[in-house]
């Protein structure tokens, strides 16, 4: 599997050297680079759903958009604490509704085109205008009503109320030039096509794309924070995390995040390589189907009828144990889930005490289900109040090794308690469709949280739900709840810390209470390197940070190379790869091979 995913690409490389234009896209003359560049290779077990930033969800897609744009400000790689990244200042008016950003002097997109504040003005117009824009994070706008360049450096935003997340925008600003001629913002993929390179000014811009085997990124020369010390940075697409940390040990790629405990206790004795260790800004969850529908109340999906009890919710939280999984899943690498924002971000972390606590009790389980009015059956299988068997289905990523052991220990769990499970895995694409449209009892989930925690609470929102296309919002567990609502809107126009703290947490017990999920854990970010090629690399924060899937771009921009020729190769024997195809060519032509090579591959692009 390795060879089929990284050997297309060395062999590309071999014959594009060898005089074959058509398998490598030309490159614009501020892009090119020297005949040995220096490449970063960045492991990837979850899908890439899309590369355009208005609809981008995943985790590996919002990551690698932040190497692509720029934002009006970022994280302190140290601190976490906001500072200037597209605009270099700002201001805002005494009662807080007026913030003007000045847009940083000079900068310019990769074509050559300047960087204005009508960029930024287009993009936020966009997202307050057309839904599609607004899927990914059109809650930083939801409170917006007019957005003006009054002139090329100045950005005038006006809001409703005050609003706590203005330094901490996580928006991808665009190109108007580009963006403007985009007549259906949902279905445009922003894919490179060869030859032509997405127009960026972030670190890197995307030159080469294939979904399901790699990304690939050149160094932006020109990006104002001065230009990357690398040449070029790849992401490639590994089907699980068994190939992924196999093609470390081989040096086929030189970072790799989301480990099982049992690959990184292996790889911190491994030489060439090094780990980090990282307190978790993610939670894992299992969302509980507790009644999809759309944002207008319309149910949707095949979710078990059941879940919509509150009781039964309860329950089954009571029949599942956290201390379990981080012992025998993680290996101790991980905290045991409480509340829905990690202990990592303390001030905004919620903490159940005395009766508040949910504990792990399946006798006191089983007595709720008795007394709610779910009989046990013949086979101990419960009946539901729709008088069938209560038989849930527990969806999971296959790419996830975690996955598969945590649904094991769910199923055992419930089975304890009357419930039966099926296990049902599957590739990130297809659980996201699956869950996007209510057609699931139980799932697998989890979120990373940013420093501010806006986004991840504003997915629990009602707005957040789909419209009745089927198309928009970004929830992640289809919870409406209007005390949770009020809550939402009030935490995000309070700028006292104290009190927006206080709001967040109230908000986190009445999600506890409600169990629209259970948090399972807090788990570690278990990552590592090849350290026989690369410096020690840039974390966030500092200490205690991750290197990869960080609320910045930090560790790409930083990145070190030990020697020039260190990562030219990413470890791919090409005398080798040569030998192969020479082979090829022997038993049934060049034609054929790549051919195959790309079905099997997975080259379509959905």
């Amino acid at each position: 599997m390795i060879l089929r995913r990284i050997g297309l690409l060395a062999i590309a490389g071999v014959l594009a050297l060898a005089g074959s234009a058509a398998l490598a896209p030309a490159l614009s003359p501020e892009l090119a680079h020297a005949d040995t560049p220096t490449v970063l290779k960045v492991g990837l077990t979850e899908d890439v759903d899309t590369l355009n930033p208005f609809t981008a969800v995943f985790a590996s897609s919002t990551n690698i958009g932040r190497m692509m744009y720029e934002f009006l400000t970022t994280y302190d790689q140290k601190t976490q604490a906001p500072v200037p990244a597209l605009a270099d200042r700002w201001s805002h008016s005494a009662d807080g509704l007026t913030w003007t950003f000045h847009i940083r002097d000079g900068e310019k997109w990769s074509d050559g085109q300047p960087v204005t504040a009508k960029d930024a003005a287009f993009t936020f117009n966009l997202m307050m205008t057309n839904t599609d824009a607004a899927t990914a994070n059109g809650n930083f706008v939801a409170n917006f009503t007019k957005v003006t360049a009054t002139d090329d450096s100045d950005l005038v935003i006006n809001i409703k109320h005050p609003q706590a997340t203005m330094l901490a925008l996580d928006v991808p600003i665009v190109p108007e030039h580009v963006w403007s001629g985009i007549k259906d913002i949902g279905k445009f993929a922003n894919n490179p096509s060869p030859g032509h390179p997405v127009v960026g000014d972030g670190p890197f811009i995307l030159t080469d794309y294939k979904q399901g085997q790699y990304v690939m990124l050149q160094a932006n020369k020109n990006y104002w924070r001065g230009a990357p010390k690398i040449d070029q940075l790849e992401y490639l697409k590994f089907d699980n995390s068994n190939a992924a940390y196999a093609a470390l040990i081989k040096g086929d790629v030189d970072l790799l995040n989301n480990l099982t405990p049992t690959q990184f206790n292996t790889l911190k004795h491994t030489k060439n390589v090094a780990t980090n260790q990282a307190e978790g800004n993610r939670f894992v969850d299992m969302i509980i189907n507790s009644g999809t529908a759309t944002n207008t109340g319309s149910p949707i999906g095949t979710g078990n009828p059941n879940l919509k009890d509150v009781k039964l919710r309860q329950a089954i939280a009571e029949a599942i144990d956290p201390d379990e999984l981080v012992k025998n899943v993680y290996g101790g690498y991980a905290q045991p889930g409480t509340s829905y924002i990690p202990p990592r971000f303390a001030t905004y972390h919620w903490n159940p005490t005395g009766s508040q606590l949910r504990k792990f009790d399946p006798a006191a389980a089983n007595a709720a289900l008795d007394a709610a009015g779910y009989p046990k059956g013949p086979d101990g299988i419960r009946i539901g109040k729709d008088g069938k068997p209560l038989n849930l289905t527990l969806i999971g990523d296959s790419s996830q090794t975690q996955d598969s052991q945590e649904a094991q220990y769910i199923k055992g769990w419930l089975q304890a308690i009357g419930i039966g499970v099926n296990i049902q895995l599957a590739t990130t694409n297809k659980v996201n469709d699956l869950t996007n449209g209510g057609d699931f009892d139980l799932a697998l989930s989890g979120y990373g949280v940013d420093p501010d925690p806006d986004y991840v609470l504003s997915i629990q929102t009602c707005a957040q739900r789909p419209n009745s296309a089927g198309l928009g919002g970004t929830t992640e567990s289809f919870f409406c709840n209007a005390q949770y609502d009020q809550l939402y809107a009030a935490q995000l126009s309070e700028m006292d810390p104290a009190k927006r703290a206080a709001d967040i947490k109230q908000m986190e017990q009445v999600f506890y209470d409600q169990v629209p999920e259970v948090t399972l854990l807090y788990k570690a970010n278990l990552e590592a390197y090849r350290s026989d090629r690369w410096a020690p690399f840039a974390i966030q924060p500092d200490p205690g940070g991750n290197i990869m899937f960080q609320n910045g771009y930090w560790s790409y921009l930083e990145a070190t190379p030990l020697t020039a020729d260190s990562t030219s190769s990413g470890g791919v024997n090409v005398g080798l790869i040569i030998g192969i195809v020479a082979a090829v060519i022997v038993v049934g032509g060049l034609v054929v091979f790549f051919a195959r090579r790309r079905r099997v591959a997975g080259d379509d692009r959905e």
